[in-house]
């Protein structure tokens, strides 16, 4: 008995595929599905969302209306039947198969990518990491999309400075 099952498992692996979701529905499905029992995975990032009078980073899908599966051919179409869940994502003809490496690149880079994650507060110290102002620390006084205004009191002055361009000042510990 054990030799007949043997042979199905090798042909019906288990893979990751894409689903193709109804919009802004990922995380629903993505809990849906974890309660069926089926390993999912949902790239989740941080990105601001700028508001009249604030910045605030919120949670999205890194792909929007898709997410992966990871399951046996046999199974997928059977995910079909879970609400949000809308179509299999094809290619040449056949459920597209995601490889275990482009899975794990995109862990990596969501990894790299909270690392390098962050969140900037009207009156928090920074300081200028490179350019003409290198090493000179400033107050943010305004957070644009792509740049912070900062007050230089060294200085007296106020500059447009890149958000890449900017580190989050050490306090420095005394013991």
């Amino acid at each position: 008995m054990q030799e007949r099952s043997q042979p199905l498992m090798l042909k019906n692996p288990r893979r990751w595929y894409a689903l193709y979701t109804t919009p802004r529905s990922e995380k629903q499905v993505h809990q849906r599905l974890q309660l069926a029992g089926i390993e999912v995975f949902l790239p989740i990032h941080s990105a601001p969302r700028k508001w009249s009078d604030r910045i605030k980073y919120v949670e999205t899908p890194l792909f929007s209306s898709y997410i992966f599966v990871r399951t046996t051919e046999l199974q997928l179409r059977s995910l079909l039947k879970v609400n949000g869940v809308v179509r299999i994502v094809f290619h040449a003809g056949a459920p597209a198969v995601i490889r275990d490496r482009e899975i794990n690149a995109i862990r990596d880079f969501l990894e790299k990518a909270r690392e390098k994650e962050l969140m900037y507060e009207i009156g928090q110290e920074l300081l200028i990491a490179c350019g003409p102002l290198k090493d000179i620390s400033g107050k943010i006084k305004k957070i644009n999309k792509t740049q912070l205004i900062l007050h230089l009191e060294q200085l007296g002055c106020t500059v447009a400075v890149k958000i890449d361009q900017v580190v989050k000042k050490r306090i420095p510990v005394i013991d």
